[in-house]
């Protein structure tokens, strides 16, 4: 017998760390970032977005090194990059992070580490093929996010949102990260209409990657704020799209 959703009035969404406040917390925590350009900095003074992701990472004898991506979107629509190392490889043994402009400087401060040179970043078995290992597109937070799906879906008044056994598997997750999607904007002409599209990722206990996408719009006719969750982007984006058209 299925039981329906939780019903209760519309929670507003968790908020994602802003542009300022990653950036304030990924300088604040590499020893170089005195050596940033400043026209790089003022550059990301205009961030409307950010998006983290592990570019590669090298663990041997209990040496560790992990590089990390971090992207930016500006105003104009351009966009910046900043490389973070993070390794354990100074004396004492502690974990040190750094931060560089391009991947040519991330390249020669990684190979002033001393481990090995030409090793694959994940040591696998000699059989596993490097190319089936998909490369996660998200850090994730070990937070609670078995209660992080249960609220997200509490407050979905869309019919078609995920399903229980949706639900169900992603009440398993190790860990979840919310960020704001970009790209192909709703065509509005509705000058009060609000409408915003977030990326709920959850990372799996395989390794695996799911991910649900929320629809946040204002198309109400009372203008109060509503949210619809679906489990593709395709769905999410088709469903901004007519919502921005419909007339209020």
């Amino acid at each position: 017998m299925s039981v329906p959703y939780e019903t209760a009035a519309y929670e507003p969404a968790e908020s994602p760390e802003s542009p300022e406040e990653h950036l304030a917390r990924l300088l604040g925590r590499a020893l170089n970032s005195f050596e940033l350009p400043d026209e790089v900095l003022r550059r990301l003074d205009c961030a409307l977005a950010h998006d983290s992701s592990l570019h590669s990472a090298h663990h041997s004898a209990g040496l560790h090194r992990e590089t990390y991506r971090h992207t930016w979107l500006l105003a104009d629509g351009s966009a910046v990059t900043l490389w973070e190392l993070v390794h354990n490889t100074a004396p004492g043994g502690g974990t040190e992070h750094e931060v560089y402009v391009d991947e040519e400087e991330l390249h020669t401060a990684t190979s002033r580490l001393g481990l090995p040179p030409h090793t694959p970043d994940f040591e696998l078995p000699a059989l596993t093929q490097l190319s089936a290992i998909p490369e996660p597109r998200h850090v994730y937070a070990p937070e609670d996010s078995a209660d992080h799906v249960r609220r997200l879906l509490r407050r979905a008044e869309n019919t078609d949102r995920p399903d229980r056994e949706t639900a169900a598997l992603l009440a398993t997750a190790a860990g979840h990260q919310i960020t704001q999607a970009f790209g192909r904007p709703a065509r509005t002409g509705h000058t009060n209409l609000s409408l915003a599209l977030y990326e709920h990722a959850f990372l799996l206990p395989d390794g695996s990657e799911v991910s649900l996408w929320e629809v946040e719009h204002t198309a109400t006719p009372d203008g109060r704020h509503m949210c619809e969750v679906y489990t593709t982007e395709t769905a999410a984006r088709t469903a901004m799209e007519h919502r921005a058209t419909r007339q209020p």
